[in-house]
């Protein structure tokens, strides 16, 4: 029902009300609209010959009369509040649902009969489909991602199979060597793509990650548990799944080789630390080992494929590399820095 519109601002203000791009209204003390925007009359498809002086939630067919929206501008129109970003869900018979973003701020007034309350309403309906489109294809993308994961883990598996039956075959020592090697390999990357498979989007939590990752090399190489073991001590640090591949490569080659020829007397109690932590100036990863330690120079061999991974990783990340022999025992520290 329409009411007896109070007595208008000056006309400079209607003027800009009425003439504003974001669809507006003034609303007076009993929420009634004393001016509307024409562009909110057109978004809504309303009359502006039928709005002034008619309350907010007689508007059209009392889409409006939400009863939380009423309780909120109620408390804005008292000074108790303001509708900041308050969201809702406008609908309406025979139209599309509006998802709307109001704004209410109180007007500066000289007395509670002159209160007036200026009201911003913004469509952001598209918008609002496109964000749940977006998330809809983000959660499809990692669908078919872990499936392709999976997939890759399985013909990794297939491949480390073949790669055993080859070393059981052959006759030269040397070569069954090498392909026990690759087998290792083989299955430390199909570890490393079921973990990423198996673990949440986004970022890794490397503690759990690394841990994982140790355990599944020591069941595969390690002969008596209760005499070489694998320590890995790792921070609450998170990274990315592309820094987190490299990472796991990096400590499996290292592991691996500490492994192979850091405890040649396999009678011989050992131990293989793995530690890794982050700060804000960059991180640091260390494989140690208190093994034989590093060859004399006349023993020194020419550096193998597992150094060469290990290099060409490193430099991927930015990270340097330092051997040290520790004495007992070798330590590979792999640092990077944060530029400034």
């Amino acid at each position: 029902m329409r009411s007896a519109p109070s007595p208008l601002p000056n006309s400079l203000g209607i003027a800009l009300v009425i003439s504003s791009a974001t669809p507006l209204l003034l609303l007076d003390k009993d929420l009634c609209v004393e001016a509307a925007s024409r562009s909110f009359c057109s978004a809504f498809e309303l009359d502006p010959a039928e709005v002034v002086g008619v309350e907010l939630c007689a508007l059209g067919d009392g889409e409006w009369a939400a009863a939380q929206l009423r309780s909120l501008l109620r408390a804005t129109m008292a000074g108790s509040a303001a509708i900041e970003a308050y969201e809702m869900d406008l609908i309406r018979t025979g139209h599309p649902t509006l998802c709307l973003i109001l704004n209410a701020h109180l007007l500066d007034h000289d007395g509670a009969d002159q209160r007036r309350m200026a009201l911003a309403v913004l469509d952001v309906t598209e918008v609002r489909k496109a964000q749940k489109a977006w998330a809809a294809a983000e959660r499809e993308k990692d669908v078919l991602l872990r499936e392709l994961q999976h997939r890759v883990a399985n013909s990794l598996q297939i491949i480390a199979s073949v790669l055993m039956q080859s070393a059981r075959r052959v006759q030269s020592d040397e070569a069954r060597l090498h392909l026990h090697d690759a087998h290792h390999r083989v299955m430390s990357i199909a570890t490393l793509q079921r973990q990423l498979a198996a673990g949440t989007p986004g970022d890794v939590i490397l503690r759990f990650y690394l841990n994982d990752l140790c355990n599944s090399i020591g069941a595969s190489m390690i002969f008596d548990h209760s005499l070489t073991r694998i320590d890995v001590i790792v921070d609450d640090s998170v990274t990315s799944s592309d820094i987190s591949v490299s990472l796991g490569l990096i400590v499996t080659e290292l592991v691996i080789n500490a492994l192979k020829h850091a405890f040649p007397d396999r009678t011989t109690p050992g131990c293989i630390t793995v530690e890794y932590w982050s700060r804000p100036t960059g991180w640091k990863l260390t494989v140690s080992d208190d093994g034989i330690g590093m060859p004399y120079e006349g023993e020194a061999k020419k550096p193998g494929l597992g150094t060469g991974i290990v290099d060409a990783l490193s430099n991927q990340l930015d990270a340097t590399v330092i051997v040290t022999d520790t004495a007992p025992g070798t330590r590979v520290a792999i640092t990077h820095l944060e530029k400034v």
